[in-house]
């Protein structure tokens, strides 16, 4: 999500798209195209997170300008309002998630995470950051057991909720995976842990160190935290994650408007980076997620007058793009 964000001297716009994969037993895979899935209504939305829901195929969109939450329901080419900028004050949103029971989890940089009903857009349960410590709550991803971990971009930690603290509705968001000595030393305030993924098997997350390009695994039983062997490729500027059931990960490099696709081994301690699509008309992709035939991917236009600096002009209609054969 966004504060992964380089400055746009980072960003490499070409005139045509480039594209390179990776076959193996000499079969030439389909190449992938974009088209646009939806729009999002308003001038300055700057969206950042999404999450699909598998059951009723309904999609999500978080702004990260203020927080409007946009609800596009199968089939519509025009994404809705769901919940209005500043709803229970928050004021931007991050990552967003759909867990089994169709509740929606959004993250607000500046707090921490909050729950809503789908039907209604009831606040469910809230969780907020502690600490005088300077704090960017970013991604999070969901476990089968419910479990919710979320990344924190300046504390380098990942903090957990767990059932029975959602069933609570409310409390302080407490580490489960302090990261700190494992990621590569930067600057003050620099961005590391960004996006966020779970294993559907529970066994293990993986959360991405964009600064640094390195990929994590943390060990959910053992509490273990190793770096993933990556081979053909770096995750440099990636943002948002996702991990197919069948082993696949994809991930967003926003600066440099790439998508790149890897093979996980199946114990998820190395990836093998089998395809890289680069191309302008991504607009600076935050976050996908991966449904039945296409990716979807949020194209920020952060660089449009938006958190990127210098910009490069003023936004087109801000849209989610649709790739397909990612």
């Amino acid at each position: 999500m966004r504060r992964a964000l380089l400055p746009l001297t980072a960003l490499t716009l070409t005139a045509a798209a480039t594209l390179t994969a990776t076959t193996t037993a000499h079969a030439t895979p389909p190449t992938p195209k974009i088209s646009t899935a939806f729009t999002l209504p308003g001038a300055k939305v700057y969206p950042e997170g999404i999450a699909a829901d598998p059951r009723t195929g309904t999609v999500y969109v978080g702004s990260y300008a203020d927080g409007t939450i946009y609800r596009a329901r199968p089939g519509a080419r025009t994404a809705e309002v769901f919940l209005p900028a500043g709803t229970d004050g928050r004021h931007t949103a991050n990552g967003l998630r759909v867990d089994a029971r169709g509740r929606l989890w959004v993250t607000d940089s500046t707090a921490g995470v909050a729950v809503y009903d789908p039907r209604t857009g009831t606040r469910l349960a809230h969780f907020e950051v502690e600490g005088g410590e300077a704090s960017f709550v970013n991604d999070l991803a969901i476990t089968p057991d419910g479990t919710a971990y979320l990344t924190d971009s300046f504390r380098g930690v990942v903090y957990r909720v767990t059932p029975a603290q959602l069933a609570a509705g409310s409390g302080a968001l407490r580490t489960a995976f302090d990261l700190r000595g494992h990621l590569r030393p930067q600057p003050a305030g620099a961005v590391t842990l960004n996006g966020i993924t779970a294993d559907r098997t529970g066994r293990y997350l993986l959360t991405v160190d964009m600064t640094a390009g390195e990929l994590h695994r943390l060990d959910l039983r053992t509490g273990a935290i190793t770096r993933v062997t990556l081979t053909g490729g770096d995750l440099l500027h990636a943002d948002g994650l996702d991990l197919s059931p069948d082993g696949t990960l994809r991930a967003a490099h926003n600066t440099t408007n790439t998508l790149t696709r890897w093979r996980l081994s199946p114990d998820g301690t190395r990836a093998r980076l089998t395809r890289t699509l680069t191309d302008p008309a991504l607009q600076i992709p935050t976050t996908l997620t991966h449904t039945p035939g296409r990716t979807l991917v949020v194209r920020s236009q952060f660089d449009k007058d938006g958190p990127l600096t210098p910009s490069t002009g003023t936004p087109t209609t801000f849209t989610i793009a649709a790739v397909q054969a990612l």
